[in-house]
């Protein structure tokens, strides 16, 4: 008689998920410690403000108590959207965040792909020093320097002229069609160095036997950063651009405040500067503080739309 035997399965048990108890606590408790002053300063300087909110909703004067002051609603959004005025540094505000975003990128890529090629460690150190060296300029000796290359008899203008690229020197910071131009040429000299500092680690990680196989298979320098390089940082820079499109309303405000002039007014203008214009100087805190609200709220709107977009294209996110 053929007696049968059936194995059993091994029926794997699920893992238990690690749940946050005091022993996972005090087993990162060094990290936890030093998690502590981050946690404090946002909290202190970028939660407790928000309380601060309810003056965009008030009339708000600083003589009363919060209890005294007259409520408005949405008058102060209102009076925003529907005033010419912020149209026009709305437009202002877009059109030169536009521009560093998309210079400030193409920019750091170019120059890092083109640092990572040097094959000699002193001259890539030195052209790397001297390019960073910028970032750690203030705006007002950034604009100083700035203004001066771009006056009258300035360096701008011999240079262009000795090349017979213009006839006649041109008052660059008193045309208004120039300032845009300006503004982003300025960020990407002050920036573009220091930028490049996360790119250039992100290709130190990238795998060499990558670039070994592709030399083998007959693929040039430039074969190399297209279809080595680029694809190793792709990720860190979808990354970088979420970021930077979370802060698409961030123009600035030195840049513009200091080179700005009456003759280019109408260009030169930022949120910034019409909350500080508008608002703070003529003691309209509830305006001012509506505009800061209205960036806020576009800012975090269009971060979580780049990120859903990464997501949905299947690239690296931060949520």
């Amino acid at each position: 008689m053929a007696v049968t035997v059936t194995k059993k399965k091994a029926v794997r048990k699920p893992e238990k998920k690690r749940t946050l108890t005091w022993a996972v606590l005090k087993s990162q408790q060094q990290l936890i410690w030093m998690s502590v002053p981050l946690t404090l300063y946002i909290i202190l300087f970028a939660y407790v403000p928000i309380w601060g909110w309810t003056m965009a909703f008030q009339n708000y004067k600083p003589a009363r108590s919060f209890s005294q002051q007259d409520w408005v609603g949405f008058k102060q959004f209102k009076f925003l959207f529907t005033d010419d005025d912020f149209m026009r540094v709305l437009r202002n505000t877009i059109g030169m965040s536009f521009i560093n975003l998309v210079l400030g990128f193409v920019t750091a890529i170019v120059l890092a792909l083109l640092l990572n090629e040097i094959r000699k460690v002193v001259w890539k150190r030195t052209v790397q020093t001297i390019s960073y060296l910028p970032h750690f300029l203030s705006w007002v000796i950034v604009t100083g320097i700035v203004a001066t290359s771009l006056a009258f008899d300035g360096i701008i203008n011999d240079v262009l002229m000795k090349l017979h690229l213009i006839k006649e020197p041109i008052l660059w910071l008193s045309e208004g069609k120039y300032f845009w131009g300006i503004v982003g040429a300025s960020h990407v000299w002050k920036e573009v160095g220091w930028n490049t500092i996360i790119y250039l680690a992100a290709m130190a990680s990238i795998d060499p036997a990558l670039y070994e196989a592709a030399e083998m298979d007959g693929a040039s320098r430039y074969r190399k950063m297209f279809h080595v390089t680029l694809p190793g940082i792709k990720s860190t820079i979808v990354i970088l651009l979420i970021m930077s499109i979370g802060h698409i309303l961030d123009a600035g405000f030195e840049v513009q405040y200091l080179l700005g002039n009456g003759l280019v007014v109408d260009w030169a203008e930022t949120i910034d500067i019409f909350v500080l214009k508008y608002g703070i100087a003529q003691g309209n805190y509830s305006l001012a503080t509506a505009g800061g609200i209205f960036k806020t709220v576009v800012s975090v709107a269009l971060l979580l739309v780049a990120n859903w977009t990464a997501k949905r294209l299947g690239e690296e996110r931060l949520l």
